[in-house]
């Protein structure tokens, strides 16, 4: 069954202080079905005695919670409500799942108002940060709703149905539906049958066909649920309750979930079954999926090192079918809460079912983009919106990227089950791309630049791509994201490089940047000052002043733009005096002259680490016209002189 599966972990359930009164034997057995995970037979016996007019604030904190990890959040609701009202004072558990059954209720402002209360509470808490950080997340995910056309996909029953997998021409999901077998097992956790594996047959049309049990030896007579399967249909992870020739137990008694992996026979059918190397009867791991390539295994686990819950983990498959080391997805991902059922697109997305990030209530479907480096440093993660998302539990989404058609589970309204399989097509892509397009051209010419080498930079100058322009000029960047801005930098030989600032449009389509670049009218080395290549012209001071004068302002403009145009340049800024006056005194002028240029430049953009200066003196003459010597005013000037020397490119 879905919700035993979903949540995971062994809850370690926080009760209300202060509750000190002699607890029945009504009570005591309710707890006790409780603790062993029996909620509904807990939910039975706690209702009763509450019908009778006993009650306490730990019931209903347990009556609530019962209900909560069932997923019925609008009874849990009705509970929590009530033990708010009877003392609002809680642990910090306790406002998070309240506001979630409170989005099921639709009361979104109330909801918000207990999320506040548990910033307050937790605010070192991932999901209380991301809360903080989304106080406009509701506006999000109304930009990205309305992009799913949805309907049932004909194949529910009244029992839980949920988790669907490609398998070639096939779905294949589970089911807690009775098949008419003489033992029934009843799972104590919520009340149905324990799920097996199931198919039907995928038409042209999308539609599904006649539902049948899958997998003959792959189906116990305990939970089994969400295979992903190879390509070419011959190997299957699944997840299924701790039991292969016999049950197993963790210490506390309590059968826990595990990946499986099971192979085609020459008969076809399905043998070898075996777990993977990485369970233990200590944690649960459950919720495979497989990597485009089939090198990766994602999954979900609550393993040490898990940071909520359950988090997202992957793992290595290696060319001997042998597993790397475990690796969890990172904070970008995993939250304090539940994040489960992975999926991984054939673009390499991965979708996944969170109740830490904010949504609109239970389990919501997100998406972000696996790094194309394989790491953990996933950037954004988004709602996928409504239709696919709703009040409640929505999960296990997967998709043909080809075909935009998929399936994904929920408990939603209107279902036929308490877990129920939707179908959808996807009518536009979450992702607003752009593709940035221009020409390269000579600035005085108009000459079209071919083999321009160009780098797109983000906001932060990352780089993020390289391109070549082609014999006309052109060039492009595809899958660049809206409303976003980036640097482009054009570079040529014999040409001074660019570096142009653009921001993307907000919807899908095209940017357009033409470049034009400058002729250098030489090239520079380090030691060389760009006083001279660049023609500036020496920066005047007035008589014993070092502060930059408006006519030298225009020539250190000059200065500025090179400097801009070649980021990676450094320069040391050298102020040089005539002879008049003593060595003391042109040394300390020289001095706050120098760093009065390089104040300005730092004032204007320049970063302060690409700049250093010095003030020379008289000690660098480059005439005759040292003390005492008669010189015109003319040639005590061409002391008076600035230099700019490259110390780096």
């Amino acid at each position: 069954m879905k919700n035993k599966i979903t949540y995971l972990v062994l809850l370690a359930i926080t009760c209300v202080n202060g509750y000190s009164q002699v607890i029945g034997k009504t009570e005591a057995r309710g707890n006790k079905e409780y603790a062993k995970y029996a909620y509904i037979d807990a939910i039975k016996t706690y209702e009763r005695i509450y019908e009778k007019g006993y009650k306490s604030p730990d019931m209903l904190l347990k009556i609530g919670n019962a209900y909560y990890f069932n997923a019925e959040l609008e009874k849990a609701n009705k509970w929590y409500a009530e033990l708010y009202a009877t003392n609002p004072d809680q642990e910090p558990e306790f406002y998070y799942r309240h506001a979630q059954t409170l989005k099921a209720v639709k009361e979104n402002d109330k909801s918000d108002a207990m999320m506040a209360a548990f910033v307050q509470k937790k605010g070192g808490d991932a999901r209380a940060k991301i809360f903080a950080k989304n106080k406009n997340y509701l506006a999000e995910i109304k930009k990205n709703s309305g992009r799913y056309k949805i309907e049932n996909a004909g194949i529910n029953s009244k029992y839980s149905d949920y988790g669907t997998a490609y398998m070639g021409t096939k779905v294949v999901f589970s089911s807690a539906r009775d098949t008419g077998n003489f033992s029934k097992r009843i799972h104590t956790w919520t009340g149905q049958y324990f799920t097996n594996l199931y198919d039907s047959p995928i038409s042209e049309d999308g539609s599904l066909g006649a539902v049948a049990k899958f997998g003959k030896k792959l189906n116990t007579k305990y939970h089994e649920d969400t295979p992903t399967f190879t390509k070419d249909g011959k190997t299957v992870y699944f997840t299924r309750n701790n039991y292969l020739e016999k049950r197993g137990y963790d210490a506390g008694k309590v059968t826990l979930l595990k990946i499986y992996k099971a192979t085609v026979d020459k008969d076809g059918q399905w043998n070898n079954i075996t777990p993977l190397p990485f369970n233990s009867d200590s944690y649960q791991t459950a919720h495979p999926t497989l990597s485009p390539d089939e090198k990766t295994l994602y999954f979900v686990s609550d393993m040490p090192g898990t940071r909520g819950q359950s988090d997202l983990f992957k793992v290595k498959i290696n060319e001997d079918g042998s597993f790397g080391n475990t690796e969890n997805l990172g904070d970008a991902i995993n939250t304090e809460g539940r994040e489960t059922y992975p999926f991984i697109s054939d673009d390499n997305e991965l979708y996944f079912a969170s109740d830490g990030q904010p949504g609109l209530g239970g389990l919501d479907i997100y998406i972000t983009k696996i790094p194309k480096d394989g790491s953990t440093n996933f950037k954004e993660v988004l709602n996928v919106g409504e239709e696919a998302n709703s009040p409640k539990d929505d999960f296990a989404f997967i998709i043909n990227f080809k075909t935009k058609k998929g399936f994904l589970s929920s408990n939603r309204d209107g279902g036929q089950g308490s877990d129920d399989i939707y179908k959808f097509v996807e009518t536009k892509p979450i992702w607003c791309e752009q593709i940035l397009f221009g020409v390269i051209t000579d600035e005085d010419t108009k000459a079209v630049l071919p083999n321009t080498k160009l780098q797109l930079f983000d906001d932060n100058f990352n780089k993020i791509k390289e391109a070549t322009s082609d014999a006309e000029g052109k060039y492009e960047f595809t899958e660049v994201e809206c409303g976003k801005k980036y640097y482009v930098r054009a570079s040529h030989e014999d040409y001074t490089t660019k570096e142009v600032p653009v921001t993307i449009g907000k919807e899908t389509g095209k940017t357009e940047l033409n470049i034009e670049l400058k002729s250098e009218g030489c090239k520079v080395k380090i030691g060389d000052d760009l006083a001279d290549c660049f023609k500036i012209n020496i920066i005047y001071f007035d008589l014993d002043k070092w502060n930059i004068r408006p006519d030298a302002a225009i020539d250190l403009a000059k200065l500025l733009d090179v400097l801009e145009q070649n980021p990676s340049m450094k320069i040391n800024i050298r102020s040089h005096t005539d002879s008049r006056a003593s060595d003391k005194y042109n040394d300390v002028l020289s001095k706050n002259r120098a760093k009065s240029t390089k104040d300005w430049l730092i004032k204007n953009g320049i970063a302060a680490t690409r700049l250093t200066s010095e003030g020379l003196g008289e000690r660098e003459l480059v005439n005759k016209c040292a003390d005492d010597v008669p010189c015109t005013e003319a040639e005590h000037q061409l002391n008076r002189r600035s230099e700019f020397i490259i110390t780096a490119l």
